[in-house]
């Protein structure tokens, strides 16, 4: 049987059939068309950064890519494909320091080279002297637009790692996933058929690049299936939510998304300046993963954005992790959001039981498990497969299930390499817990992230979500659940931020007390320590997700800035 042809295969295809056609367009913040690469254009330009490559480093080597939101990084990501150099993604640099994870993978990856551009380089240089000093470094902006007359790409098989996709370090430090060149293939099959993609199929992102949701789904699927993307920073959607959807209407996207957030961002943001000029009829897979991803949130988006085209069974709930390359489950075109209530007091047991009014929670399904893997229900801390009413962590076997974490064998012993009784397959304990039920999917929490007070499991983003919908004052997406050790056994503590229109407006008392009343209501267990902190305070991940354990540490050196804006009983 033949071998299946490689990205960079697939992209010398590209530029050989569909020469012209646009691969990838990168918006301003004006919201025009800032640069535009055809495949023959990429094409020439990431075969002459592969050329000078080869002159500064070995095959195997690794290169840190290190840019600025642009089209510039896609560049110098097939340029080290072409040139057999494992990449290494990572977020820029700030003008005036490097962010901690950003040296920790300097520190892991030991890079040889680093890609940027010239308007980031000075500042990057200053700002990492010591590895100014060590690595030789390539402006992948003023490389010249093709190689040199006869050279050819290093061969690469399916077996080569392809790049270190950094994880997110959410409850943890970074560790550097080795993505193969064959996990990438399988994994774009699987995103293929779940999507129903083709090259007609135009997809619209703002995640960062050097995330895996951004890379792999909104680069290298519109490539492996020859369709155009169009990419904008994510800066841009911060600032700006519903310019999101002004591209997904002026581009006809078949696909675009993001985590839960982001959803909430464009309801929010319709909520204050109105649902905008826009045809949303052309979206047919609108993903939602990364985070947990809540009911009342697909569906205030469906209601408020229906009046201009947008369809609730465009909804694409989905799951994956950087181990598994990216995608593991999704929805399926056109069949929305499946969603099933369960009884609270059952789930604290680690229990789908199906609930009844009053004491419910409505998760949300993260579709079916994608064809070629195989995925199970364990116990973790027996390793037997769970009964189909129990909840126990998600174990995932295929292709798409990456070689290991670089240079750290004990780790992926750990986590790639789990067995279960009477089965020869290794598996990726993937650390999240949870249950199938008639073929689908439903994540209810993090393995690391469980909460237990007096012999309940209590599930971080439950509560989390409970707080910051207890007041208007609660900065949504601004809360951290954790436990500390307590006299009496672990102690519940949640840190809150404030929305920044409501520091000197809010009252602290009314705020804390509505916050422990929630808790105490939809719960039944009393917090133990209620932080309220001004904006930005809390850490998160380069796709949005809270760092509990960072809060965590960060609590136990109280070194959180506290809110105090008039006085006012202690919380």
């Amino acid at each position: 049987m033949p071998s299946k042809p490689l990205l960079p295969d697939i992209l010398a295809t590209r530029a050989a059939l569909t020469p012209d056609r646009r691969a990838y367009v990168f918006l301003n913040e004006d919201e025009a068309e800032e640069a535009v690469l055809t495949y023959a254009e990429l094409h020439r330009r990431a075969l002459a950064v592969a050329e000078r490559l080869t002159a500064l480093c070995a095959p195997g080597d690794r290169a840190l890519l290190l840019f600025p939101p642009g089209l510039d990084f896609i560049v110098g990501y097939f340029g080290c494909l072409l040139a057999g150099v494992i990449a290494v993604p990572v977020n820029r640099p700030r003008k005036t320091r490097v962010q901690d994870a950003t040296l920790s993978i300097i520190d892991d990856s030991r890079p040889a080279v680093v890609l940027t551009v010239s308007a980031l380089a000075e500042s990057a240089r200053r700002n990492l002297a010591t590895l100014a000093a060590t690595a030789s470094w390539l402006d992948v902006d003023r490389v010249d637009a093709a190689p040199g007359p006869g050279f050819a790409p290093q061969p690469c098989d399916a077996d080569a790692v392809a790049f270190l996709q950094y994880t997110s370090g959410s409850t943890s430090a970074p560790k550097g996933v080795m993505v193969t060149h064959g996990n990438l293939i399988a994994n774009q099959e699987m995103m293929t058929a779940a999507f129903s993609h083709d090259e007609h199929a135009t997809v619209v992102g703002w995640a960062p690049l050097y995330h895996d949701q951004g890379l792999i789904g909104n680069v290298l699927n519109p490539l492996y299936v020859g369709s155009t993307s169009v990419l904008m920073s994510p800066l841009v959607f911060i600032r700006w939510p519903l310019r999101w959807l002004t591209a997904v209407s002026r581009y006809r996207a078949h696909t675009s998304g993001g985590p839960n957030f982001a959803y909430e961002a464009c309801v929010a943001r319709a909520a204050k300046q109105g649902v905008p000029e826009v045809d949303l009829g052309s979206w047919r897979i609108a993903f939602n993963g990364a985070e947990p991803i809540r009911h009342d949130t697909l569906q205030r988006f469906a209601e408020t954005f229906a009046p201009v085209g947008f369809r609730a069974e465009a909804h694409f709930p989905c799951y994956g992790l950087a181990e598994a390359t990216l995608m593991v489950s999704g929805a399926g075109l056109g069949r929305g959001a499946r969603v099933r209530e369960a009884d609270v007091d059952a789930l604290g047991r680690r229990r789908f039981v199906p609930g009844t009014a009053g004491r419910s929670q409505t998760l949300v399904g993260s579709g079916a498990v994608a064809p070629g893997q195989q995925v199970r229900i364990v116990d973790p801390e027996t390793g037997r497969r769970c009964a189909d009413d129990e909840i126990g962590e998600i174990w995932v076997s295929g292709g798409n299930v990456t070689k290991g974490y670089w240079r750290n064998a004990e780790a992926t012993a750990a986590t790639f390499q789990a067995r279960l009784a009477g089965d020869e397959r290794a598996y990726l304990r993937t650390g999240d817990l949870g249950f199938l039920r008639d073929g689908e999917l439903y994540i209810v929490g993090r393995l690391k992230d469980m909460i237990i007070v007096r012999g309940r499991n209590l599930y971080p983003q439950d509560i989390e979500y409970t707080v910051q919908t207890a007041h208007a004052a609660l900065q949504e997406g601004g809360c951290a659940a954790f436990s500390v050790p307590g006299p009496d056994g672990e102690r519940l503590v949640v840190v809150q931020e404030i929305k920044r229109e409501q520091l000197w407006e809010a009252d602290r008392m009314d705020v804390a007390s509505s916050i422990r009343a929630a808790v105490t209501r939809e719960h039944e267990i009393s917090l133990g320590d209620l932080v309220l902190t001004k904006p930005v305070q809390l850490q998160k991940t380069s796709s949005g997700k809270i760092m509990r354990a960072a809060a965590r540490r960060r609590y136990l050196d109280a070194d959180f800035e506290l809110w105090t804006p008039r006085a006012s009983s202690m919380v």
